[in-house]
């Protein structure tokens, strides 16, 4: 089983033992998640601002033990819905920043398919909010043959309520975020989000569509007539859309997701690098109306809803995080200067029932263990 202690400059094998009684509750709760069969392997990363203080892979990327054992360094996980934050909203920051997207434009300004029927009310930042009036979920993929047909019916879809008047998490807002960033950039939304964000941010390990060429490092997320399947995106939707979409597509390793969460926690900028404005990382970050539990792309903890939360008891008031329905985990903790990336493959063939509930309270847990560990140190 690989450890790492990884600083700014790079990852070192440190001494198995240190580290172990530094993150020994952490370490067995991640191991549990595996002995429980939630998910045959992980990776878990805790760092603050400057540097990342643990790095470190558990079981193996199949059930069988001859598979890899997960690596923090190199590993690509599909990070689902983390998408949403790691590609799709800093695109839209980026756009933004240029004047060439206003958050409370109406959304048909740049997408003139987007009318009618109370849509031309819908403003970017109601998408950003999740408070668009969109539904959550559609099946595009059972409904619509090709890219074209997909799109389509996206853009047909009657809202539930009018815009503005509550908060509904769903992928159709992501999915409209990502046709606008390529209709303002002038370029696919795969391309776009590579130069104007991953390249910046050094993360050359975080790409859509990673191909076969991967599957040796890759976490495969499903099953097919026994065989794994790993390299293609899981949510159909996405797989629909080509690949890349706004709310998915997205595939990373641990280590560049934790220089992703450093130049969050820096307000835009990593070593010596300015991706994004701090003023833009602050209006972002900003709570969004009545409901507290939102932010422009992200997710805040849930005071009501504590004992049933992937963030645990522990983190500020000032957290915010997203999860992914593979089984990722990223959160930020400006309060503590603290952040936190687990990364599973709960979907590869999970032995439980209800995986993604079991994976909630051991997230949970785990939250609690790294706050808990490091106030100790």
């Amino acid at each position: 089983m690989r450890v790492c202690l990884v600083a700014a400059a790079g990852c070192m094998v440190a001494a198995q033992t240190l580290l172990a009684q530094q993150f020994r509750s952490a370490d067995s709760i991640v191991k549990s998640g595996i002995s429980r069969g939630i998910y045959p392997g992980a990776v878990l990363v805790v760092g603050r601002r400057d540097q990342v203080l643990f790095a470190r892979g558990f079981g193996h990327l199949e059930w069988r033990s001859g598979s890899p054992v997960p690596s923090p360094d190199s590993t690509l996980w599909d990070l689902a819905s983390l998408t949403k934050v790691v590609g799709t909203t800093p695109a839209v920051m980026r756009l933004v920043e240029e004047r060439r997207v206003d958050l409370d434009a109406p959304v048909s300004r740049y997408l003139p398919r987007f009318s009618g029927a109370g849509k031309e009310k819908v403003t970017v930042r109601q998408l950003l909010n999740h408070s668009s009036g969109l539904p959550s979920y559609v099946q595009f993929f059972k409904l619509a043959p090709t890219r074209d047909s997909a799109i389509a019916l996206l853009y047909g879809t009657p809202l539930r309520r009018s815009p503005g008047k509550a908060v509904e998490y769903s992928d159709l807002n992501f999915l409209m975020l990502g046709l606008l960033v390529e209709q303002v950039s002038g370029e696919p939304l795969d391309r776009y989000v590579t130069r104007a964000v991953l390249q910046p941010a050094g993360m050359g390990q975080t790409r859509y569509r990673p191909g076969r060429a991967a599957a040796r490092y890759t976490a495969p997320t499903g099953q097919w007539r026994g065989h794994p399947v790993c390299c293609e995106v899981n949510d159909q939707n996405a797989v629909r859309f080509g690949g890349a979409a706004g709310h998915a597509g997205l595939f990373s390793t641990a280590i560049d997701l934790a220089r992703y969460a450093r130049f969050w926690l820096n307000e835009g900028a990593l070593e010596g690098n300015r991706i994004l404005n701090a003023a833009s990382v602050r209006a972002f970050l900003s709570p969004q109306g009545a409901d507290a539990t939102r932010v422009l792309g992200w997710e805040r903890p849930d005071p009501r809803h504590r004992d049933d939360s992937a963030y645990g008891h522990l983190l500020s008031s000032r957290a915010y995080g997203h999860t992914g329905w593979t089984g990722t985990l990223l959160w930020l903790d400006p309060g503590q200067d603290l952040f936190m990336v687990f990364l599973t493959n709960r979907t590869y063939n999970p032995r439980i029932g209800h995986s993604i509930r079991a994976l909630r309270a051991v997230r949970g847990a785990l939250a609690d263990a790294i706050v808990r560990e490091l106030a100790r140190q």
